[in-house]
């Protein structure tokens, strides 16, 4: 993630040169809004443009999002005409010209083969256009060609070719972006079928066990069971956005554990201490179970005496304050932050390195899981989340039938 807002921040930078070049031939002392010197007029104008091409392009280089960036991108040029192409094909045109298409797509073989800018000049029999000179620079992502930026002015200029250059590498850092983003999205859908994945064969078979041994000698409480089991196992499949509210993922914490408490009976307490006011806060979509089943793994299975599991989520301000705590075994110190750091087998406790990975990706490295435990102490996992934050929101609760 730094290499990629390191790179923007350098791709920022020549966007200052080109808004100064632009400057001098478009701003107007008498009509500064109170900005000062010409210079810092222009300067603000073409952030200010950048910021409104951007948008569109985080979302890759479509036919849409290259006619939404179109303009603005033109704008910051200062020039006639530009168009944004990929591989194959003009995707959007802004500006005189556009009778020139197919000459620019006929002249990219070169630019888009080497990834090297170049200008050449434009033929036309057109008596009233007058474009002479097309720059094309182009969009590179992770070294490879995803298309051009051409532009197309009255005569050749060097500033204008430099300017191109720069504007084609802020369009390529906000591609980057693009498909990181794309990327993580993958990622998290990954990691949720790796959970589900995990939920599903040895909880599915012990939950069956358990109902079926109810099916003689108590029908209506296998009958509330197999209940249970429907609609955690819904939940846990849902395919309904990327995010949940807490008393959803509480819900489903409910069923879960009411299977649980079947299989150990008496053996297994479990106290929940829930704030109302936390209920709507949206967090990533199986975040929290797995962290109850960490607990019944090792707080209960392995055990003889008596296990207690304790689910707390308090109001903290601006924050969600949820704490899971169980008195099992516990785990050595190492190999927790082993099975944080990836470094051990998935076996090993794919649910917590999940979680604490998530939490990170969605909120920021502060919100990882904090974990206190050590052999024979019982584990206590704090998870702190963030009642706002840009980008989570939640589709709304599984519809129930």
């Amino acid at each position: 993630m730094s290499g990629f807002l390191a790179g923007l921040c350098v791709a920022v930078l020549p966007l200052l040169a080109a808004g100064f070049w632009l400057g001098r031939r478009t701003a107007r002392p008498e009509n500064l809004g109170g900005l000062g010197t010409p210079v810092e007029h222009a300067t603000f104008e073409t952030l200010h443009t950048a910021s409104l091409a951007a948008p569109p392009l985080r979302a890759g280089l479509t036919g849409e999002t290259a006619r939404k960036s179109a303009r603005r991108l033109r704008t910051l040029l200062g020039t006639d005409a530009l168009c944004l192409t990929d591989q194959d094909t003009v995707l959007a045109w802004d500006g005189l010209g556009e009778h020139h298409r197919t000459e620019i797509m006929e002249r990219l073989g070169s630019p888009l083969e080497t990834g090297r800018g170049e200008a050449f000049r434009l033929k036309c029999d057109e008596p009233d256009c007058s474009l002479r000179w097309a720059v094309v620079a182009p969009l590179t992502v992770d070294d490879r060609v995803h298309g051009a930026l051409v532009a197309c002015a009255p005569r050749e200029s060097a500033v204008l070719v430099r300017a191109a250059g720069e504007v084609a590498r802020w369009v390529s850092v906000q591609l980057e972006l693009a498909d990181l983003d794309q990327s993580r999205t993958r990622l998290i859908e990954a990691e949720i079928k790796a959970l589900r994945a995990q939920i599903s064969p040895h909880f599915i078979f012990n939950s069956l066990a358990v109902i079926a041994s109810f099916v003689r000698t108590d029908p209506e409480r296998a009958r509330e069971l197999l209940l249970e089991f429907a609609d955690f196992t819904r939940y846990s499949f849902r395919r309904h956005g990327d995010f949940t509210t807490l008393a959803d993922e509480l819900h489903a914490i409910d069923h879960y554990l009411a299977l649980v408490r079947a299989r150990f009976g008496d053996r297994l307490s479990v106290t929940l201490q829930i704030a109302p006011e936390v209920l709507p806060v949206a967090l990533p979509f199986l975040c929290l179970q797995p962290l109850v089943e960490n607990a019944v793994k090792h707080g209960v299975e392995g055990k003889t005496d008596k296990s207690h599991i304790s689910i707390t989520a308090q109001d903290a301000g601006a924050e969600a304050l949820v704490v899971i705590e169980d008195n099992g075994t516990g785990m050595d110190p190492d190999r927790l932050r082993r099975i944080l750091a990836g470094e051990v087998s998935p076996s090993g406790g794919i649910g917590l390195s999940n979680v604490d990975d998530r939490l990170r990706q969605v909120y920021g490295d502060e919100y990882g899981l904090v974990i206190e435990t050590a052999v024979g102490a019982g584990m206590k996992i704090t998870a702190r989340l963030p009642k706002y934050q840009p980008g989570v929101h939640s589709a709304g609760p599984l519809p129930r039938e």
